[in-house]
């Protein structure tokens, strides 16, 4: 089985992020690159990391634009040879279609519907009523609806949301094993309970690239799986 954790390499320094990967490549699934670590080093970054890591590479960009523009985005890291990029599901169906048909052979593109560092108390506060379960529930099935691959949501959601996408790809963020600190993630859960509930790719950050041994906790938190 592959492993289905993917690291969050959320680091801008380019050599420490090397070393991290380096170390930590016979432990993990995936890296992801987020908006940090894109907006430092770009292109070369990506193709540095790809190449420390011989791992599949997860760009997490969060497109969310016009469709022509999002279309051109995603044809503009085609070089890139990404596993997986996401975009916002709010940027709505004909955002998601065009990002997908633009997309290079074998990428996954997967909608973002609630970032887990969002709760009710927040969406009431941009206009959205009712649950972030509800919310996320809309927001996969337009995804599904416009083609994508699957979606990113939190543990919390990703059990009710295999149950009606069972074929869906599903990248769950804001894990914590047990008794690790939440920080500034408000929908957590473990990484065994969102792989048990459908969980596609596991993406872990601080709870690895922040360990006192990243090795030792990459590889505890494995075993749990």
């Amino acid at each position: 089985m592959t492993n289905p954790i993917y690291l969050a390499l959320d680091i801008p320094q380019m050599a420490p992020a090397k070393a991290l990967v380096e170390k930590l490549k016979g432990h993990i699934g995936g890296v992801k690159l987020g908006l940090e670590f894109f907006c430092a080093h770009g292109h070369h970054g990506v193709h540095e990391i790809a190449h420390a890591s011989g791992l599949p590479i997860f760009l997490d960009l969060k497109l969310h634009d016009i469709p022509n523009t999002v279309a051109g985005a995603m044809q503009a890291i085609h070089v890139l040879e990404p596993a997986i990029v996401t975009i916002h599901a709010s940027g709505g169906r004909a955002m998601m279609e065009d990002a997908k048909a633009a997309a290079a052979d074998g990428c996954k593109v997967v909608a973002v519907t609630m970032l887990t560092s969002l709760d009710e108390r927040d969406m009431a506060r941009t206009g959205l009523s009712g649950s972030a379960h509800d919310q996320v529930l809309r927001l996969a099935d337009l995804a599904q609806e416009a083609g994508l691959d699957g979606i990113v949501c939190s543990g919390h959601e990703v059990g009710a949301v295999h149950k009606q996408w069972k074929d869906g790809f599903f990248v769950v963020p804001g894990l914590r094993p047990g008794g690790k600190a939440a920080g500034d993630q408000k929908r957590v859960v473990t990484p065994r309970a969102a792989r048990d509930d459908g969980a596609s790719v596991l993406v872990i950050g601080r709870p690895i690239s922040k360990a006192d041994d990243p090795v030792a906790a990459a590889r505890a938190i494995e075993a749990t799986l």
